[in-house]
């Protein structure tokens, strides 16, 4: 990032960038936008730790287990695009404003679901408005922060917080749970909701670009269905075993985004510019941002099952073991800009992956009694991957387009991450669930579902604790594979030699990264 320019000697402004820094409002107006950022990405993992309350309370199967959790961002990632254009020719801040209050509403809905298909749809709604703030928060920046090096300081404690959230939303749901029952991790996102509807006409202004163009209806269509179909043809195979409808189901699904992509080529004005993937970095970090959050969100979800339901630890205890990876993501995805200076993005696109699969490998020697140090381990090492993918994504996203296009290209990278938490859970998480049903001992399909049952034997009670664990092991171990494919994909794919960084002139933005 470009910030290190803005501070030659390490110790304060010169004279000369003096007249361009920001003012308080717009580090306050940076403030209240991280409020609902904050929580979409919350959001997205609060509710591993609480699913076995909900499975006692709602009595989901597993296919609804499995959507409680990442329809959510299903919705987010599939719709970013769309409302990232229709902020730009309709007024972001609107956008904002509107996309907050129905996000109150949803999670105040989803808080009191009298079932498991109300809190499907609630967090449903509840992702379509996140999909509203997110790059509408990332266009906004760019109004408060209008000089180049400090919006690029914007976008670092943007990335930060959304991993932040990432990172803490277990933490939360862990801290709720032990006092209150598991809607109380939707209720928290209500004052903070309120006081971004407050603050936020006082403190920010509306923002639109001068971009012509409707918003392409078939496009949106094509991109949500297509996601859509595609999941849940994973989802029943994994749920229900096989069947013909579900593969015509997820083949259907795979041809509208085909025919997404097609249309995206010849549109004047596309939805998603994938002319930006001509970029070998943009592209290596775009990927960099879905594949270590699909890993993330399914070791979290799968993770927080074998703490609770194999190990038998308090659900608070069990949010607490998840602290020092959270700190470590936290601390890498700040320091990152820094390495990036000192390094390039090659070093730090190149690490981010190979950190990932080894901390996921540690995972492998869990058992049916012990392995609360192998967790805490996985996590730490895992984090600085994780860091490293949340941070440079974004820089990398909106540095390698010109201002007027920072809106499109960091909607892309978001959708990234987004699709990415979906998909791991619908992946990953339903090959975990696919062993089970093969290994388990066939009385219910989910191991909470299994434990739950009346006048269990303790060879039942082994047997399915076991099937987990294989289904445990064998996620990680695809998922490390697929990272170390990664790492070694970027070796041969990005620049071996980096160019020296420069100062940056004042038109200069956001380095490309090349």
């Amino acid at each position: 990032m470009a910030a290190r320019s803005a501070l030659p000697d390490g110790r304060g402004m010169s004279k000369q960038h003096t007249p361009d820094s920001p003012g308080p409002r717009a580090w306050l107006g940076l403030l209240v936008v991280l409020g609902p950022v904050l929580l979409v990405s919350m959001d997205g993992s609060v509710l591993y730790l609480a699913m076995p309350r909900v499975g006692q309370d709602l009595d989901p199967t597993a296919g609804q287990a499995l959507w409680i959790l990442d329809v959510y961002g299903f919705a987010v990632g599939s719709l970013l695009i769309a409302f990232g254009s229709l902020g730009d020719r309709y007024g972001r801040l609107r956008l904002l404003m509107t996309g907050a209050a129905v996000f109150g509403l949803a999670s105040a809905a989803s808080a009191f679901a009298p079932d498991a298909e109300l809190l499907i749809v609630s967090r449903a709604l509840m992702g379509v408005a996140g999909a509203t703030l997110l790059p509408s928060a990332l266009a906004v920046l760019s109004e408060l922060f209008g000089d180049p090096r400090w919006r690029a300081r914007a976008v670092g404690v943007f990335a930060a917080a959304f991993a932040a959230g990432f990172a803490v939303g277990p933490v939360v749901g862990g801290v709720l749970l032990e006092r209150f029952w598991w809607g109380s991790v939707f209720l928290v996102n209500l004052p903070v909701i309120a006081l971004f509807l407050v603050l936020a006409p006082v403190l920010l202004r509306e923002v639109r670009t001068t971009r012509p163009g409707p918003v392409d209806g078939p496009s949106v269509a094509a991109s949500a269905a297509g996601l859509l179909c595609v999941v849940y043809g994973l989802k029943h195979t994994a749920a229900d075993g096989f069947s013909p409808f579900a593969v015509l189901v997820a083949a259907a699904g795979v041809l509208l985004l085909v025919l997404f992509v097609r249309r995206q080529r010849r549109l004047p004005y596309p939805l998603m510019d994938f002319s930006l993937f001509r970029d070998r970095v943009f592209t290596v970090a775009i990927v960099t941002g879905l594949l270590p959050l699909a890993a993330w969100s399914a070791s979290a979800y799968l993770s927080g099952i074998y703490l609770q339901s194999v190990l038998g630890l308090p659900v608070l205890r069990a949010a607490l073991l998840a602290l020092p990876g959270a700190v470590v993501l936290v601390v890498a995805c700040v320091v990152t800009p820094l390495v990036v200076d000192r390094l390039g993005k090659r070093a730090v696109l190149v690490l981010c992956p190979f950190a990932i699969a080894a901390g996921l490998l540690l995972l492998l020697p869990t058992t049916l009694t012990g392995g609360v140090g192998w967790y805490v381990a996985s996590t730490s090492v895992a984090g600085l991957g994780y860091g490293i993918s949340f941070s440079v994504v974004a820089d990398t996203a909106v540095g390698a387009v010109p201002a007027e296009r920072a809106g499109s290209a960091g909607a892309i990278a978001e959708t990234s991450n987004e699709i990415g938490n979906a998909l791991g859970i619908a992946l990953v998480g339903s090959l975990a669930a696919l062993l089970f049903r093969l290994r388990g001992p066939d009385l219910a399909p989910t191991l909470d579902g299994t434990l739950r049952l009346p006048g269990l034997t303790s060879w039942a009670v082994t047997e399915a604790k076991s099937a987990f664990v294989t289904g445990l092991h064998a996620a990680v171990a695809v998922t490390a594979l697929l990272h170390a494919a990664l790492g070694a994909w970027a070796l041969l794919r990005l620049p071996g030699a980096r160019r020296p960084r420069r100062t940056p002139a004042p038109d200069a933005g956001a380095a490309h990264g090349r």
